[in-house]
């Protein structure tokens, strides 16, 4: 009978353990599979727009099975409410599009980093578009952010990419559409879970990139094998494994702990690109990237309002 209690405490201290550790470990696993998606980009030889179809194509099934237990996630909405999911799918949809295209001209770390200032203009859009009160830490933060930009700029002229800073250009517009994409969301966010949301937007979305493959006809197969293989990890790794463990732990750890710790993914996705692809990563850059990052910090903790009672919080800023 002892020996009984004793193995029953143990197995009581295990899972204990796992609720404390467990979100930490998904959100370090979360940040490490986002951080991949610039790498398995670049390595992928398949035009952008096919790249990011596919990604959202391959990966929103795979919501749509989680999702499905707890039924149909669009039942009960009514007609205005499906079409902000439309309209958040075309801004999902742009916001991959023209990241995923910015890394055929500049480098990974400049593109990761610019893509991360959607905290900064979700930020602005409240203050101009939704009238609410102007936090003095937004505008410090939106100030070191366009400083540090505008150093990465500098430091992509002549090298860094095809074009840098066409490619630079491109990352801050996908900044801007993954910004619209949260604003449009948040008169849903009391209606619909965090997975509920992200199946029907990532739906949306994949409908739109494929038609937009199919009107610019952007090629949809004929790709080599390794190009099907890099396109199911992108879905698999950073899209489903990565956005899911980040929501998972939002829950138990909160907005400001997984809005800071996802501040990692930049680095992370400098470091790979470091190793597997061999690009460098200059002083200027890493000034421009701390004083964009510092100013993401400050403008993520007004970029959200803390969710309603009862309601689940929403991970802002997963850009890759």
């Amino acid at each position: 009978m002892l020996a009984g209690l004793r193995q029953q405490a143990g197995k009581i201290r295990t899972v204990s353990e796992f609720s404390r550790k467990g979100p930490w470990l998904g959100l370090l696993v979360g940040v490490a599979a986002v951080s991949s998606a610039a790498v398995l980009i670049k390595l992928c030889q398949v035009p952008a727009l096919s790249i990011a179809a596919y990604r959202l194509a391959i990966s929103a099934p795979m919501f749509w099975l989680l999702c499905w237990p707890r039924g149909a996630p669009w039942k009960g909405l009514n007609r205005s409410e499906l079409g902000l999911i439309m309209a958040s799918g075309c801004c999902l949809g742009l916001h991959f599009a023209t990241w995923i295209a910015s890394l055929s001209f500049t480098s990974v770390a400049s593109s990761v980093v610019l893509v991360t200032l959607n905290p900064v203009f979700v930020g602005l859009g409240t203050v101009f578009f939704l009238r609410e009160p102007v936090p003095g830490r937004l505008w410090v933060g939106t100030a070191m952010a366009a400083g540090g930009s505008v150093l990465i700029a500098f430091s992509d002229r002549g090298e860094g990419g095809a074009n840098p800073l066409l490619g630079d250009g491109l990352a801050l517009f996908g900044a801007v559409c993954m910004s619209a994409y949260m604003l449009l969301g948040r008169s849903l966010r009391d209606r619909l879970d965090t997975l509920a949301y992200v199946s029907l937007v990532y739906g949306a979305a994949a409908v739109v990139l494929l038609a937009a493959c199919w009107v610019s006809g952007s090629p949809m197969g004929g790709f080599r094998q390794t190009d099907w293989l890099l396109l199911l990890a992108l879905a698999a790794i950073p899209q489903a494994l990565g956005h899911t463990m980040i929501n998972w732990s939002l829950r138990a750890l909160g907005a400001t702990v997984v809005a800071v710790a996802i501040l990692g993914e930049p680095i992370g996705a400098s470091l790979l690109a470091y190793r597997f692809l061999g690009e460098p990563i200059t002083i200027m850059q890493l000034v421009g990237a701390g004083l964009i990052l510092v100013g993401v910090g400050l403008a993520a903790r007004t970029a959200l309002p803390p969710p309603q009672k009862g309601a689940e919080p929403a991970a802002g800023n997963i850009s890759a």
